[in-house]
């Protein structure tokens, strides 16, 4: 069933308009349908028609040309051998398949993350967020989960209104949402224990990486990494991180923003009020 399901969701009216109306109306059940390529070779094969017919019928329909190619022959063929009218007419329909191998290794996969998500969610979720977090900057993932629910409803209050860029960042709000429901703890920006583009596991919770910080592009979190590492020692001011690292005013008032520079003197001029 889970191959059939790979393979119907991939194909092209394949589900949609064919096998959804099929299962929807008791003429067959998931396991019956045609979900991949292979599937109409073997089930052919099993009913009777020559391999070599078989073939060419599936390398016809898998290519969206039944009903340009299939003949009276191969028609007349399927109908002899018991082939209900349900499946040719849904071969017919079809416009592209899945081949079951192709479609095998999305549900390997699929069970491989599945098992990560369940057994080992922190480190699933640190690498979510390494690999595919770009919809999700340091004030988003830093908020209750009360406010996550109240940024995602600015968005469907929007409707059709909502940009793309909003609606791509609903989805990763519903992933950051279902994090704070299973418990998922971060910890803030830190100039000496962030990675530049890693969300790193640190006493069970997700450190936060300098990218995730808003309007701050690669090269310029590998610049902050690079500059705590350069043997020079902890930075003795604002003034001193800048210099070593090299990034723009913008990145500075995004780490002031993430509390990230917090402790950290402005500059180390001493004014004459001062002594």
């Amino acid at each position: 069933d889970l191959l059939q399901i790979s393979g119907l969701s991939h194909g092209t009216d394949v589900w949609l308009g064919n096998a959804q109306e099929l299962i929807h109306n008791g003429t067959c059940s998931i396991s019956e349908v045609i979900g991949t390529r292979d599937n109409i070779m073997v089930y052919l094969m099993h009913k009777g028609l020559e391999p070599d017919m078989a073939f060419k019928i599936m390398e016809i329909v898998r290519k969206g040309n039944a009903t340009k190619l299939l003949t009276d022959e191969h028609m007349a063929a399927m109908r002899s051998h018991g082939v209900p009218e349900w499946y040719i007419e849904s071969c017919l329909k079809i416009k592209y398949m899945f081949p079951k191998a192709h479609a095998a290794a999305y549900v390997i996969a699929a069970l491989r993350l599945g098992w990560y998500k369940i057994y080992h969610k922190v480190a699933y979720y640190a690498a979510y967020l390494t690999v595919r977090g770009d919809d999700l900057d340091a004030s988003l993932i830093m908020l209750t989960a009360e406010q996550v629910r109240r940024k995602m409803k600015e968005i469907t209050d929007k409707g059709k209104e909502a940009t793309p860029k909003e609606l791509s960042q609903y989805t990763a709000l519903q992933v950051l949402l279902e994090m704070k429901a299973r418990g998922i703890e971060f910890l803030p920006i830190d100039l000496y224990k962030s990675d530049a583009t890693v969300f790193k596991i640190e006493d069970g919770k997700i450190r936060l990486a300098f990218s995730s910080l808003n309007g701050t592009g690669e090269n310029a979190a590998r610049a902050i990494a690079a500059a705590r590492d350069d043997g020079e020692g902890e930075f003795m001011c604002v003034d001193d991180f800048q210099r070593r690292a090299g990034v723009s005013s913008s990145v500075i008032t995004a780490l002031r923003e993430a509390g990230a520079l917090d402790g950290l003197p402005d500059t180390m001029q001493i004014s004459l009020f001062d002594l």
